[in-house]
């Protein structure tokens, strides 16, 4: 998909109904949330057509989780006069008491062609309270007029069209609360995995022209000031472009769909197994390296990752499983992620030299 063409589709339809709804956003964080999405008034018109409101940004992620194949609209919101600052050697952001990230999940009917219309199946709000961050789910309706706050998850079958002209189906597992809380734990707290500056330092084509994502959350004043130009700030491959290097694509994929538990500061640090862009070690990495724990999950395999043989490598086994009790991740997906399988597939067997007795 070209970057940016959600949102420019979006805003083609908001030049048509009217981009100021009038009413501003509503959001107190110290109020209990709203039971309908709606009420939130994050976005104008029918709120199916998530145009925002003023003060909703949108943004996109250089390497996306994988979901199932849904399609994600993702945008943020901060309180006015609030700046996010950069936290840590992590690049994460530092966001302000009463910001908003909002995650829009959807599949086109058909993805060859968007403009035949498309699901919204669910969306997720992560809202930063004095107490720490709230993770709060709203599915829609069937009409798709509005979506209704489920602390519990639910289960939808979805059919589509792929790119490439094949139909689909899955069962998406929209989940509860508690297991939002697993996904996002970083240093024992429940924290956003997505935004930082490496995963956000890319051009963005937004309404009124291209823009870097990090220049235009400065402009907007959701950002302070930066110590380095743009330019000199660090940023993850594209997962899925070729003219990238090898290794770094195969990173930056990890970093997204393993890294916020297999990091430093993630829930599976015990593992030693750091699945990050920032990793140096070979062996945290994974390369000949033997799981601490991994049971049935290892599928009989001896090490991680094995230079130059994806078919003895536990990761891959892991990637390729359906499995509850082996699969990686646990959760965020039912469908073996075909592409990015075979990115890490190609990835391994470029690799050179061995592992002892690794078959």
């Amino acid at each position: 998909m070209i970057d940016g063409f959600r949102y420019t589709f979006f805003g083609m339809l908001a030049l048509l109904i009217g981009c100021s709804g009038g009413t501003s956003v509503q959001m107190d964080e110290d109020s209990p949330p709203f039971e309908q999405l709606s009420k939130y008034q994050f976005f104008t018109g029918d709120p199916k057509n998530l145009i925002p409101n003023d003060g909703v940004l949108p943004y996109e992620l250089i390497t996306p989780l994988f979901s199932d194949y849904a399609e994600k609209a993702r945008f943020v919101w901060m309180p006015t006069g609030s700046q996010a600052s950069i936290a840590d050697i992590d690049e994460s952001f530092e966001f302000p008491i009463g910001s908003v990230l909002i995650k829009n999940f959807y599949y086109f009917n058909d993805a060859r062609t968007p403009e035949k219309g498309k699901q919204l199946i669910e969306t997720r709000l992560l809202v930063n309270r004095k107490t720490g961050w709230d993770a709060l789910t709203y599915v829609w309706d069937d009409q798709q007029a509005d979506a209704y706050l489920e602390i519990a998850g639910e289960v939808r079958k979805i059919n589509w069209i792929d790119h490439r002209g094949e139909p689909k189906n899955t069962t998406f597992v929209i989940p509860n609360k508690n297991q939002c809380k697993g996904c996002h734990e970083y240093k024992k707290q429940l924290q956003p995995i997505g935004p930082k500056v490496r995963h956000l330092n890319k051009i963005y084509i937004y309404q009124d022209g291209p823009m870097n994502q990090l220049e235009k959350w400065q402009q907007q004043g959701y950002l302070e000031p930066l110590d380095n130009e743009v330019a000199e700030l660090p940023n993850v491959a594209p997962w899925n472009d070729r003219k990238a290097l090898l290794r770094d694509r195969a990173l930056a994929y990890l970093e997204i769909n393993c890294g916020i538990c297999h990091g430093e500061y993630g829930p599976a640090n015990i593992s030693g197994l750091f699945l990050t862009t920032l990793t140096k070690d070979s062996n945290h990495m994974g390369v000949c390296k033997s799981p601490v724990s991994a049971g049935s999950g290892s599928g009989g395999r001896k090490y991680d990752i094995v230079p130059g043989n994806p078919d003895a490598s536990i990761l891959i086994y892991r990637m390729e499983s359906l499995n509850p009790g082996e699969m990686m991740p646990e959760l965020g997906r039912t469908m073996i992620h075909e592409e990015g399988v075979g990115l890490i597939r190609e990835w391994i067997a470029s690799m050179e030299g061995d592992c002892p007795e690794s078959l």
